[in-house]
């Protein structure tokens, strides 16, 4: 039986530095503050929220924390270019070309800045159940793993493991703990399996304690958790992929067009 909300429950409960901040973080995101742009005054913002000095600066700390404002106690406060990024899942679907780079790492280098991709570990490992679902495993069945973490002028930015059936993955680059040319779209094709289809579901999450640490998280953000399986042919799940991006650090933008009746 389902318990309705009352009007009680439904009451913003967190402090209220954090629920100004939120305010003003949506601002940020949305381009309202846009980068270079001065945060009101603190009297400005006392008068608005009807909150004390103490509350707003407390406020304020979060942003300065997120990296998203800069500025001292008593001076001006400004946005920072805080470089969300906007990705397009379609991007990286296709395998890189000869002498190309891997496509997360050209996609995110047109936002300026180095993007690098760390391998943190490989090996066999039982998988989550959704991913163990999504790639068909039986029961305690076990995939490949290849885990890394993907940075942004040495700042963390998302947290990869990505699983691979072991029939596969056997004897290949993919079970080397080395980086591999082009990335594992291109490997997968010349390997007979090339990507046909690509299915994500995404979902806003509390951070795991991996996750935070990893994404050296600054307080309370969710993390962006995609689950994405790529189909070969026969629509044979070829790879699955759960990816954690810093919420406060990603959009991601889908482009569709509509079904012909």
């Amino acid at each position: 039986m389902t318990v309705p909300r009352t009007e009680q429950d439904a009451h913003d409960r967190r402090s209220l530095h954090e629920r100004i901040a939120a305010d003003l973080r949506d601002e940020i995101m949305t381009g309202d503050l846009a980068p270079g742009t001065g945060l009101p005054s603190t009297a400005q913002l006392k008068d608005r929220f009807d909150a004390s000095n103490a509350t707003i600066q407390k406020a304020l700390q979060l942003l300065k924390d997120e990296r998203l404002v800069v500025g001292r106690a008593g001076a001006s406060v400004t946005v920072r270019d805080h470089r969300q990024l906007t990705v397009r899942p379609a991007a990286y679907m296709a395998p890189a070309a000869d002498g190309e780079a891997y496509p997360w790492l050209a996609e995110t280098a047109k936002h300026g800045g180095e993007a690098r991709s760390r391998l943190l570990s490989v090996g066999e490992a039982a998988p989550p159940a959704d991913v163990a679902a999504a790639l068909g495993l039986p029961e305690g069945g076990t995939a490949l793993l290849r885990h890394q973490v993907l940075t942004l002028d040495d700042e963390p930015v998302e947290l990869v493991h990505s699983y691979y059936p072991l029939d596969i993955a056997r004897g290949t680059a993919l079970m080397e703990r080395r980086r591999i040319k082009g990335g594992t779209p291109a490997l997968l094709a010349s390997l007979g399996h090339p990507p046909r289809l690509s299915v994500d579901r995404v979902s806003a999450r509390v951070p795991t304690q991996e996750q935070y640490e990893a994404l050296r998280l600054p307080g309370d953000l969710p993390v962006l958790r995609t689950l994405r399986v790529v189909y070969g042919d026969g629509e044979r799940p070829i790879e699955a992929t759960v990816m954690a991006k810093a919420g406060h650090l990603y959009e991601l933008r889908y482009e569709f067009t509509p079904d012909q009746p």
